[in-house]
């Protein structure tokens, strides 16, 4: 079935009517059945992770001693600063050790939370640095190596500037299972971090974005096992977990037309827009609000932000609209 949608912009008045979000999307994933099926895929030490068929949840070793590995779900589309987010995940540790690493026996961090896929892992991303691991949006625990457990949330821009908080003392204890809530809030820059042990909700402290900061793009959902390489040597960790993840809940922004934008610049419209993959847009041009005439030819969605324009607007008003159909 086509499904279509419609936002529309007026070039010469600079009037904008768009059309009502039409809701968010949700991803949840309870392992119940192969992950695999529903294209979540390992990237990295593929060993680290295993899909439990009878506990019915994903058995998660973090090693910072291997390589960057990822056990990862597309978005399809990438989320940014400017789009309300909420992930919410069970979290269970059997067992959790640090100096694992000959010469590295600070701690390091375990991770879930969203990257950018083709950065993450790509040649030179370093979690450990701090100055090499750009758009990111994460959970981390860090064990306790002399100064508190702690349970961060970190948010990181394209040109690695950090938002984050940092919980300690916060411990987290084996054969425990842990519910953690992370909600994005676009309107305030505010990552607001709950975490409950199955009888206490314990708000945390939340993340804020200040600027100067810029903007991230995230576009993958993953569990996170990074490599403890290219750390300082005077502060330089490790770790080794062993535990599960379970009841992952993603909330997404309204698809498929988002932060949409248009001005005509030296007699050119441009519009700019964020969609999602498995869309294809069409840019279309009205004088009379009746009759829609498409400007070249449809398009397929990046996932990222995307421009269009029309290099021959109509001499007098003219009202742009975009359109976007369901593949």
């Amino acid at each position: 079935m086509l499904k279509t949608f419609v936002s529309e912009l007026a070039a010469a008045s600079l009037f904008c009517c768009a059309l009502p979000p039409a809701g968010a999307a949700t991803i949840q994933e309870d392992f119940t059945t192969d992950p695999a099926t529903r294209g979540w895929s390992a990237a990295g030490d593929a060993a680290l992770f295993h899909w439990d068929a009878t506990n019915q949840d994903l058995a998660v070793t973090w090693d910072s001693s291997q390589t960057n590995s990822f056990f990862y779900l597309p978005l399809h589309t990438a989320l940014t600063r400017d789009d309300d987010f909420r992930l919410q995940f069970d979290l269970r540790l059997q067992d959790i050790a640090i100096g694992t690493t000959p010469g590295k026996d600070s701690t390091f961090e375990i991770a879930l939370g969203l990257v950018n896929l083709a950065q993450a892992t790509g040649p030179g991303y370093l979690r450990g640095t701090g100055t090499d691991s750009p758009n990111l949006v994460e959970w981390d625990y860090f064990p306790d190596s002399g100064f508190g457990a702690t349970v961060s949330a970190v948010m990181i821009s394209t040109t690695n500037v950090w938002a984050a908080s940092f919980n300690s003392p916060v411990a987290l204890s084996p054969d425990t299972t842990y519910h953690f809530d992370l909600n994005y809030s676009a309107a305030t820059q505010t990552m607001q971090v709950a975490m409950n042990d199955g009888t206490t909700t314990l708000p945390l402290q939340p993340a804020v974005i200040t600027d100067p900061f810029g903007d991230f793009a995230v576009d993958s959902l993953a569990v996170s096992s990074y490599s403890d390489t290219g750390q300082d040597p005077m502060f330089a960790g490790s770790v080794l977990a062993h535990g599960t993840v379970d009841n992952l809940v993603l909330d997404l922004p309204t698809p498929p037309i988002r932060r949409y934008v248009g001005a005509l610049t030296n007699g050119v419209w441009t519009a700019q827009f964020t969609g999602w993959t498995g869309w294809r847009y069409t840019l279309e041009v009205s004088t009379d609000l009746q009759r829609w005439t498409p400007v070249g030819a449809a398009f397929d969605s990046t996932g990222g932000r995307q421009t269009i324009s029309d290099l021959q607007p109509a001499a007098n008003r003219a009202f742009y609209r975009l359109r976007a159909d369901k593949l």
